[in-house]
């Protein structure tokens, strides 16, 4: 069984993984810098590739020996090249370049968005030997994380259509910055659902947004109305302005409410549009990913709105919900199923998207 190595660096979580062609993670390490970054309320670009830098070796070691396997017996290696911090993504892309050169295996250079939208179909390393790894299709696509939230149609594991993104913050990054007004520590998605968990979420009413795409997502004004909740309409204009209140002066429950009110109203917008997208496509399916994923209340409206319209619903383990680098090799293998064969070495890391964009990667021979 041809066994991948999977590396990710796009962000703050160095990660390796070894994924066979069935889809079965045979290891998957993860060296989180949270506590690197806690003191600054975000991810510093210098500190993560830095640590990026410190740790890549050893999460390789620790993968290769946690499933098995030597270096020469990888038969493809594959990297997140897209989207992501420049400096953190080179680090891993680079030594995914080195090995593959190395061993003369193929490179696989994988889109990060791509790969969160196919890892649910990732599998326990004892699982049934004769599985064949399959997109179901037709399928809806939605990955909701830190820096996307994006729709889209399935044709395959090397084709997907978008149909709709966010035209400002992602859901994720919406979930950070409302913890910040809320008074909230670092990390913020996660600090925002514990707090969440024990509020009234009816308690502030918020208005869903009408795009010219109506499979567009905006979190904008739920952002804004929140921040006039905690801290009252600004006095003054520009640089004058100033709040009447801070967060300081909620009350523990109040602060829950609109923890738990905001949540509520952002996961609602989610599934508007998955409902929106599902009378336009008629899915069998839908594949969903993202760190914001691993969030309870969407998890179950993901999952009531399956259950309504008759579809599967193919959703990560909340390990891989988040930066992984079983996704990343998982979606390789995938690929690799379809006839994929690689890319050249000179394919560049870059920032942004382009599946998250609409447009196609270009190869570079």
């Amino acid at each position: 069984m041809s066994c991948i190595l999977g590396i990710e660096s796009s962000c703050d979580e160095t990660a390796a993984a070894v994924v066979d062609g069935r889809l079965r993670v045979r290891s998957s390490v993860v060296a989180s810098q949270y506590e690197l970054h806690a003191e600054y309320g975000g991810v510093v670009p210098e500190i993560a590739s830095r640590a990026h830098v410190e740790r890549i070796l050893p999460v390789v070691r620790k993968a290769l020996d946690e499933a098995g396997v030597t270096i020469d017996q990888i038969d493809a290696v594959a990297a997140g090249v897209r989207p992501g911090l420049i400096g953190s993504l080179l680090v891993g892309s680079s030594l995914a370049k080195a090995v593959a050169f190395a061993l003369h295996r193929p490179f696989h250079a994988i889109d990060h968005v791509a790969a969160h939208l196919f890892a649910g179909l990732l599998r326990g390393g004892s699982d049934d030997d004769h599985f064949a790894p399959t997109v179901p299709r037709p399928a809806l696509g939605l990955v909701v994380s830190g820096g996307h939230t994006s729709l889209f149609r399935i044709e395959g594991a090397c084709s997907a259509t978008l149909l709709g993104r966010t035209i400002d913050d992602a859901v994720g990054e919406a979930f950070d910055k409302a913890a910040v007004m809320l008074g909230l520590p670092h990390p913020g998605g996660p600090n925002l659902e514990r707090c969440a968990a024990g509020g009234n979420p009816d308690a502030l009413k918020f208005a869903r947004p009408q795009l010219p795409n109506p499979l567009d997502f905006s979190l904008s004004g739920l952002k804004t109305k929140l921040l006039y909740e905690v801290r009252g309409v600004p006095q003054g204009r520009g640089a004058q302005s100033t709040f009447m209140r801070s967060s300081q002066d909620l009350s523990e429950s109040r602060r829950a409410d609109l923890a738990a009110s905001f949540q509520k109203a952002a996961v609602a917008q989610v599934v508007d549009r998955l409902e929106r997208a599902a009378e336009r496509e008629s899915p069998s399916a839908l594949l969903v990913g993202g760190g914001v994923v691993a969030n309870t209340h969407l998890r179950g409206e993901l999952a009531a709105f399956c259950s309504r319209r008759r579809i599967q619903l193919v959703v990560p383990a909340r390990a891989h919900c988040v930066d992984n680098a079983a996704m990343i090799a998982g979606y390789a293998a995938l690929r690799r199923a379809e006839g994929d064969v690689g890319d050249d070495l000179s394919m560049p890391a870059e920032p942004v998207s382009l599946l998250a964009r609409g447009t196609k990667p270009k190869r570079v021979h």
